[in-house]
């Protein structure tokens, strides 16, 4: 077998605050193009890579999905990856095993190439560069920026969300009722790369009153939040009556989430500032680490009302 598939549990293990590993896979020829393009995912997302297991067919299967697989006697669904993003294939080698917003699910993908440990700051939001929906990000694998080979990072929330609808949520079934109050002109500034994930939240804070601000990035949330701790500063406030809490995923384009946290803690005039990390990354050692550099809270994501607790419980602890 593939050393690089044998690898995956172990360095799915990987804790940083600004580096992050890449699995990068191929899902044949695509049918516009006729490009055979590398496509990646967050090795944390991944539990595990096997060669393709016995797939049984299940009759009224949503579209693109092939049916289940037995996995040590989990029986879970397998989404034809290909077919979402339009490639032809002619074999699909490899199943991943993935964990997202507390599901676990199947892909078949032609092949796995290899995992690349990556800055941050070499991947590139997909906003605005007429790659489709399905893609958050641009992933430089080499140093060189001119000539570098690119990966493009799957939304695998809204994927699954395309794929399995009736598996996850969207924001709209928030039973928490709680009354927020938060200064008059203050905001939640939240960071999210996904188009559905930000979706979600806005639903969620819509639902408790809550204004908020919407960025795309960390790097984003950062320049933002200098921007009105200078506000704040400049009008005599405290940072507190423009910003109140910082919602924020880990894994973002430019600067993740830890990294974004942990700035916010060291800086003087923000360090006030409650910070939850909200991530599909799931796990006892995520979360410690959300807290090593400072999180005031951490919540899994998509549970409107779990989100709702936490951003209840830190802006009124």
């Amino acid at each position: 077998m593939n050393p690089v598939l044998r690898d995956v549990d172990e360095r799915a293990q990987l804790a940083g605050t600004n580096k992050f590993e890449l699995l990068v896979f191929r899902l044949g020829t695509d049918a516009h193009s006729g490009s055979r393009e590398l496509f990646g995912i967050n090795v944390f997302k991944v539990r595990e890579a096997l060669v393709m297991p016995r797939i049984t067919p299940m009759p009224g299967a949503p579209q693109h999905v092939l049916g289940v697989a037995n996995i040590r006697g989990q029986i879970l669904p397998v989404i034809d990856l290909p077919a979402v993003v339009g490639c032809a294939v002619e074999e699909r080698n490899i199943l991943l095993v993935t964990e997202y917003e507390r599901s676990v699910q199947g892909f078949a993908v032609e092949d796995v190439d290899e995992i690349v440990r990556l800055e941050w700051s070499r991947v590139l939001s997909a906003e605005g560069a007429a790659v489709g929906g399905l893609v958050t990000s641009l992933a430089r694998l080499d140093e060189d920026e001119e000539t570098s080979r690119l990966a493009l990072v799957l939304d695998v929330e809204q994927i699954l969300r395309q794929v399995l609808p009736s598996r996850f949520r969207n924001g709209d079934e928030l039973s928490v009722q709680s009354v927020v109050k938060i200064p008059p002109g203050s905001v939640i500034l939240y960071a999210d790369d996904s188009g559905v994930a930000r979706h979600q939240i806005e639903k969620a804070l819509t639902a408790l009153g809550l204004p908020f601000i919407a960025t795309k990035t960390g790097r984003e949330a950062w320049d933002r939040l200098l921007e009105l701790a200078s506000a704040a500063k400049a009008a005599g406030v405290p940072i507190r009556n423009r910003v109140a809490l910082v919602l924020t995923d880990l894994e973002m384009p430019e600067m993740d989430g830890f990294t974004l946290t942990r700035k916010i803690k060291e800086n003087e005039s923000l360090r006030d500032l409650p910070v939850v990390i909200h991530s599909s990354l799931s796990g006892s050692a995520n979360e410690a680490h959300a807290h090593g550099v400072g999180a005031d809270g951490y919540v899994a994501k998509f549970s409107p009302d779990d989100l709702a607790r936490a951003v209840v419980r830190a802006i009124a602890p």
